[in-house]
This record gives C-alpha cells, structure tokens and sequence, in this order.
C-alpha cells in the first residue's frame, strides 16, 4: 500500500493513479490530507504538493491535474536518460510530474485544443507533442513507470511491484474481403474497364484464388503460432467512395463473418458514413450483431476517422467497451506515447469513462501508402516496435489489411514479410 498526500482529490488524480499504480505496477494506494498522519505514517509515501515532509518521496505537481477545462499549456520538452521529458520540476526525488505529464499525453488534452485538421478532416499527427519532440516512435509512458518503479524500489528497499508481461495482439481490418468475387456484374465490368486484366476472369470462373483472399494463409499462421487475433469487419449498407466493402446482404460476406466468429474474436469497423450519424453506426452494429449472432462490444474506426470527445461518446452510446482506433492513420507510432490499454478520460465532462482504449502501433497502410516504405523497409519498423514493447512489458497491436498478406501484385512481399514477423515473435 502506497501513501499519497495531496492537498486534493481530484478525478483527474484518481485516474491517473489508478492507471499507473492499480493498472501498471500491481499496487494498492490510498490518498490523505491530513498532514499530522502522514508525517507520522512510516510506510511507503508519497508526497504529491509542494510541502515538505520528512522521510516521504515527493513529486511537485505541475498543476494541471487540479485544473477544470482545457486550456493551452506551456510544455518544455528536455532530455533525462535520452528520453523526453516534461514538466519539469526542482524536486530531488523526481525531477518531473509523472502525474500530470501521463495524464496529458493519455487524455490526449493536446486533441482537444485548436488545431489543424488533416485531408481526412482527422487531427493530424504532425501536432502532436509526440511527434515535435521526437517520441512519437516511443511508448514514453511505459518507459516514465518503469523508470519511476526503480526510482521507489531504491528509496524503498523492501518495494515490490508486478512487472508487465509482453503481449502481441495482431488485428486486421476487411475493409474488403475480396477484390473480384461478390461484387456483381457492373462493379466486375466497371473494374475491368478501368483495369484490363485476365486475372479478374480466371478468379470469377474458379481458376484462380481471389487477390485478396488469404484467410486460410492467416487462420496457418494463427494455429501454428498460438495467436488470438481480432478481425473487424466493415459491413456498410451503401458504397461510397471511402466504403467499398462488400454488402452485408451478400451470402458469402455472411458466411465470412461466422466462420471468423467461431473461432476470432471480431469487432464492428464503422463506416466513413457512421462519422455523420450515430444511427448508422448503430444499425452497423445491429447487422454485424445479427450476422454474427454475438454481441459486438469492440470497434476500430474505418480511415482511424474519429475526433474527440464525439467518437468516443458515439460509441459509448452504442454500448461499445473497447476501441481499437488509437493510433494514427498517417504515420506509425504511438498515439498516446502509450503501448498499455487504458479507459478513456472524457475531459469535457471530466469524468473516467468505461470505453477501453487499445492502442496499436502499426498499420500497413501507413507503411505503404504514406511513409512510402517496401515491405522489407516496413519490416524492420515494425521489428522495432516488438523489440520496445517487449523490453517495457507493453503490447504490440499491428492492424493488417487482407488485401495486404494475399497475393495481389501491388502488394507483393507483404505476406512474406508478415509471416517473417510472427516467426520472430516466438
């Protein structure tokens, strides 16, 4: 049990401490603002106001956890053990507030201040305080506990704390589960007038798999290394130029989604359209319900398209309870400077909500289409976020595409690639 005095409680606090003591570190803790007891308490304290207290360690508040609102803050990044920090304060036993500096970079209080928007109308990464100062490739916060978690396994000898344990989590998104078959005659002649191939014929009459089906490649993968994946499946009712996905009223799409459902876990990926109304992400929800036969509690939003506070609330309206969207989709790295899970402040009305975020560090569409990397080239990034996350007991979460790891021409080398990857995992 962990002591902290603090001159306030409040939500913002708790949630913090929750996350890094409860959530991270495996510790209980317990707040006071009584002085006398604390000064007199001889077990492990901490010492979170500007006082001073004999035999207690402290960390100066920066402020920003006793404030209300958003509001611009003055953010100086500098280099402690060639990591960022912020915050800085002149205390002997920390010289930063971990407190408020996690808090800002997991309530993404960055988001919620004036910025430019990108072509996707999404808050565009080059804002970021990650990606100013260089961290964007790093998951900062689980590097600050750990480091924090040393600093008070020295001050208390007899400390202990859990040590997280590495996870790969691997996800994919079927934006569009097959690039020729059951599509339908005019999107077929359409393709092909744009198009010309044979290959599209061949696939049509049974002579060749679809380009884009690799399900059986990812379901060897999947068993021969123990993996417990997540599949979300884009089922809008009406195309469009973002959703191209193949009708949910089509027997084949349907088929997909159970024989996925018995042995996956899977999620809805709401529509481009779904950003407009939340009735069409609730009746999206609805129909993969249906399909599926299963209650679908998860979401990864379709382009990462999602602005804060309002996709988060959307969802929760709908009853969704874990978010797959956290992370660019522009750039790799980590959003949140985070590669734990954790539960979505709502700093408009300043409250710990119950909608879980997960945040993934690496998509292939970023790779390919954006950083304009060759699927060796993406390799050796995606390498580095397995050697980070490994080496500070995070979790890896990489969304594939099945038009990536099949055997289109215009993705050659990633499905090699990939099962390269998984091979390096074990």
């Amino acid at each position: 049990m962990i002591l902290i005095y603090t001159p306030q409680s409040t939500t913002r606090l708790q949630y913090i401490c929750k996350f890094i003591f409860e959530e991270m570190l495996g510790i209980t803790y317990s707040f006071t603002f009584d002085e006398v007891n604390f000064a007199k308490n001889n077990g492990y304290k901490i010492n979170y106001s500007h006082k001073d207290f004999k035999n207690s360690f402290q960390i100066k508040p920066h402020g920003l956890l006793f404030q209300n609102g958003v509001k611009p803050q003055e953010i100086i990044c500098s280099k402690e053990n060639d990591h960022a920090i912020f915050f800085k304060t002149d205390s002997n036993n920390f010289s930063f507030d971990i407190f408020s500096a996690t808090f800002y970079l997991l309530s993404r209080y960055e988001e919620y201040l004036p910025h430019e928007k990108d072509m996707y109308s999404r808050y565009a990464h080059t804002n970021s305080l990650a990606y100013k100062s260089d961290f964007l490739k790093l998951p900062l916060v689980n590097i600050w506990i750990n480091k924090f978690a040393q600093i008070l396994k020295v001050r208390f000898s007899s400390f202990k704390f859990q040590v997280s344990i590495f996870d790969f989590q691997p996800s994919y998104d079927i934006d569009i589960a097959w690039s020729y078959k059951e599509k339908g005659i005019l999107r077929n002649i359409g393709g092909f007038l744009k198009s010309p191939t044979l290959l599209r014929f061949r696939t049509l009459f049974g002579k060749r798999n679809d380009p884009y089906d690799c399900y059986n490649f990812l379901d060897e993968l999947h068993k021969g290394h123990n993996l417990n994946p997540y599949y979300f499946f884009l089922v809008a009712k009406e195309n469009g130029i973002y959703d191209k996905n193949i009708l949910p009223n089509n027997e084949a799409m349907q088929l997909l989604i159970k024989k996925h459902v018995e042995k996956y876990n899977i999620g809805i990926h709401p529509s481009w359209r779904s950003n407009d109304a939340v009735e069409i992400i609730k009746e999206e929800k609805t129909v993969l319900e249906k399909i599926s036969n299963k209650s679908i509690l998860s979401s990864r939003q379709h382009y990462i398209k999602f602005n804060l506070p309002e996709g988060y609330e959307r969802l929760i309206d709908i009853g969704i309870k874990n978010d797959y969207s956290m992370g660019y989709g522009s750039v790799n790295g980590f959003r949140a400077s985070t590669a734990s899970s954790f539960y979505w402040y709502d700093l408009a009305n300043e409250k710990i909500t119950d909608l879980r975020i997960h945040p993934f560090c690496f998509m292939d569409a970023n790779s390919h289409y954006e950083q304009m990397q060759t699927a060796e080239e993406s390799y050796e990034e995606l390498m580095q976020y397995y050697l980070v996350c490994k080496k500070y007991g995070g979790t890896l979460i990489t969304i594939f595409h099945n038009n990536f790891l099949g055997t289109a021409k215009e993705f050659e080398g990633w499905a090699a690639m990939y099962k390269k990857f998984i091979t390096q995992l074990q």
